[in-house]
């Protein structure tokens, strides 16, 4: 399965991804910093949904070009039922 993101779409899926990056590196100099658990914790559940957001938005992604597909015919069922399997274990992974 081959994702293709374009514009926008890539756009907020690296704008969540830097945001995530930069909030571990928070996480990391708060720990090194003997920060209040609590604080470094709250940071952590804010690093962790933006990586859940963008993880989403390239599932989502994904199944759109893939109904795109299945309407043009391009698909066997089979091949259908396969990429289904793959994207719901994909989504699971997130959940």
């Amino acid at each position: 399965m081959e994702l293709d993101l374009a514009g926008a779409e890539l756009k907020a899926v690296l704008n969540r991804l830097r945001r995530a990056q930069g909030q571990i590196s928070g996480v990391i100099r708060m720990i090194e910093e003997g920060r209040d658990c609590e604080e470094v914790v709250t940071q952590l559940a804010a690093a962790s949904r933006a990586l859940d957001r963008a993880g989403f938005a390239i599932i989502a992604t994904g199944l759109q070009q893939c109904m795109t597909e299945m309407e043009g015919g391009s698909r066997t069922p089979e091949d259908q039922d396969e990429m289904r399997g793959r994207l719901e274990k994909l989504f699971l992974s997130l959940a």
